[in-house]
């Protein structure tokens, strides 16, 4: 059974930090570009990161550039998104989602994770 599991998610202050873990079982994560998308309450899904199959290479959406990194552990069949200075527009349900090619077209996701709920609050 193909499954991806989205955790790390919690609450936490502005300016801090969380690392968000994308699990893949059924399936060999690094054949796959992965992605990430948040949405909050109110608002539509909006693309954070993704990082493609083979060289890696990783985009990222403006309101995250320079505080988001996304890397793979291809040994722990594992995604992490490294999320710091968080701010209070951060706050999402964060979700992991595996596609044949590096895209942050939601439409083009096969395969989605639960969801991760990420609340930045003072």
């Amino acid at each position: 059974q193909v499954q991806l599991v989205a955790s790390g998610g919690g609450f936490v202050q502005p300016g801090g930090s969380l690392r968000l873990s994308c699990a893949a079982s059924g399936f060999t994560l690094e054949h796959f570009a992965i992605g990430w998308f948040r949405q909050a309450p109110g608002k539509e899904h909006e693309g954070v990161s993704c990082i493609s199959s083979g060289d890696d290479s990783t985009y990222y959406a403006d309101s995250v550039k320079g505080r988001f990194t996304i890397s793979r552990d291809n040994a722990k069949n594992t995604v992490y998104l490294e999320m710091n200075n968080l701010k209070f527009e951060d706050t999402a349900v964060y979700y992991c989602a595996g596609a044949s090619a590096l895209t942050m077209v939601p439409e083009q996701y096969d395969y989605w994770g639960q969801g991760t709920q990420v609340t930045v609050s003072s």
